[in-house]
């Protein structure tokens, strides 16, 4: 018996329109068939946003700290069930059930952050320059949100966009990936067990360039939340543009780690495997560039390798897993033929290059933690994201070159850097053009209460999480109230 799952719409699981479905499948073991979901339309969009824009007046006119009891009781729905959703994560997307469940958690931990924001939401009083006249400023709800999530973080990246939309007062319409529908279901399912009201929040599955698309362009969505590749956050800024749509994009990042000569190389070798090699490399953060003074480029290169060698590779249920499968055929693809690209660039293969197909890895999508060595800065494995467990190793001779060659890429997204000189470090931080920068840390590992993001082609501008993400999903209303009974005109009658 595979199960089968439906849409919600205004408070009810529907199917969709056509009644057309897709499967989805264990990434690490496509035998593994996780059920069948619905492949949704423009006009299943439609019927969603149709319910949010309905159910928007009255959850607006919610009080703030209501809304955040509903977001506290779906974070104790989250803890309760934590277990069996992590599980149900690692066995559609593939990542450790260990990875998994810091995936439930923090979509948890956004839960009580945002529930607490729902008695600040802080605006802001000043005096006015004229008297008998005060002055304020305060928060108002944006509207229809349209949340389009990738496969990577199915539950975290969701929480990142609904949970302060709703603390603000807006309605959502999620659209998640098509490789991790299931994780998606499971949130919403949370909202909806907490008493979330019919239409405040919907779900619409099927393929991006129908459900992606339809709700880009719907001209009752005020806000679209991306968060995926540069290329489809260019085109969702293209069909926002005309009408001045607001969107916010999460995209892309070529992330580096700077080891210098006074590392503590241990320490350094630990933060590049997990940030190389966690998630399988399909993380925005993940950590593909060590660059590593020369004076200790052996010795780390080295100890680097003999440590990802000894990863144990397969599926992420199994406790003794350290690096699942990759999400599908197509990407699996892409990050060999970025290995093809990296050899006639002339970078060194230390290690590994190629996938893994034979034995328990012949029914999954799996390839082996791949080290570069001998990589230019101007090389495209150098300079592109891979999205994989590609890892490239170059070489500096000073903290000034680490930087120039860090700094020298189109993202900028995470950097760190691994020195015991606390002056270097802080050079480091001022320097590096990127929105999250780590010390003695490789470049995962955000928390919730400090803004998530990046700049340049990383993204446009906006953040996640923390109370930034608030600009996202609100806009600022200034007030003014004259009780002088007279006219006053700002400005003119200053000093009168």
């Amino acid at each position: 018996m595979v199960p089968s799952y439906k849409n919600f719409i205004a408070g009810q699981w529907v199917d969709a329109v056509s009644h057309a479905r897709f499967e989805n499948r264990n990434p690490a073991d496509t035998r593994d068939l996780v059920g069948f979901f619905a492949d949704s339309s423009a006009e299943d969009v439609g019927r969603a946003v149709r319910a949010a824009a309905q159910a928007f007046p009255a959850w607006r006119a919610c009080p703030a700290p209501l809304r955040g009891e509903f977001l506290y009781r779906t974070g104790e729905i989250l803890k309760q069930r934590k277990e069996q959703i992590a599980r149900d994560m690692t066995r559609e997307m593939g990542k450790i059930l260990l990875e998994a469940r810091g995936d439930v958690q923090e979509a948890i931990d956004m839960a009580f952050w945002m529930a607490g924001e729902g008695r600040r939401l802080y605006g802001k009083t000043t005096p006015s320059e004229l008297p008998n006249k005060f002055n304020m400023s305060v928060r108002m709800p944006v509207g229809v949100c349209g949340i389009i999530t990738p496969w990577n973080f199915p539950m975290a990246i969701p929480s990142w966009k609904i949970f302060p939309a709703l603390i603000c007062g807006d309605t959502c319409v999620l659209k998640p990936a098509t490789d991790t529908p299931l994780s998606a279901i499971n949130f919403i399912k949370a909202l909806e067990d907490a008493g979330v009201p019919p239409g405040v929040v919907n779900l619409i599955t099927g393929k991006g360039a129908d459900v992606g698309a339809a709700l880009v362009d719907h001209d009752q969505v005020q806000i679209v939340s991306f968060t995926g590749s540069t290329a489809t956050g260019r085109e969702v800024a293209t069909k926002c543009a005309p009408s001045f749509k607001k969107h916010n994009l999460e995209m892309g990042g070529k992330n580096v780690i700077m080891i210098l000569d006074d590392a503590e190389l241990n320490l350094a070798v630990d933060g590049a495997v997990w940030g190389a090699f966690g998630t399988s490399g399909q993380r925005c953060t993940a950590s593909s560039r060590m660059v590593v003074h020369k004076k200790v480029y052996r010795e780390f290169l080295k100890e680097f390798a003999r440590r990802a060698r000894n990863l144990s590779v397969g599926n992420g249920m199994k406790p003794r897993t350290e690096m699942g499968p990759i999400i599908n055929q197509k990407q699996k693809d892409s990050i060999l033929n970025w290995i093809d690209i990296g050899k006639k660039e002339g970078a060194t293969i230390y290690l590994g290059g190629r996938p893994l197909e034979k034995g328990n890895y012949r029914h999954g999508f799996f390839i082996e933690p791949t080290i570069f060595s001998d990589v230019h800065p101007q090389m495209q494995i150098a300079q592109e994201e891979i999205f994989g467990p590609v890892a490239n190793v170059l070489s500096c001779s000073s903290l000034e070159e680490a930087i120039e060659i860090a700094n020298g890429v189109r993202y900028g997204l995470s950097a760190s850097i691994y020195t015991r000189d606390v002056n270097r470090a802080f050079v480091a931080v001022r320097e590096m053009y990127t929105g999250i920068f780590y010390v003695n840390s490789p470049t995962i590992g955000a928390e919730i209460h400090l803004p998530f993001g990046g700049t340049k082609n990383t993204g446009n501008g906006h953040r996640e999480a923390a109370e930034a993400t608030l600009d996202v999903f609100s806009e600022w209303k200034a007030i003014y109230i004259d009780y002088s009974g007279r006219l006053q005109r700002a400005q003119i009658d200053v000093g009168e």
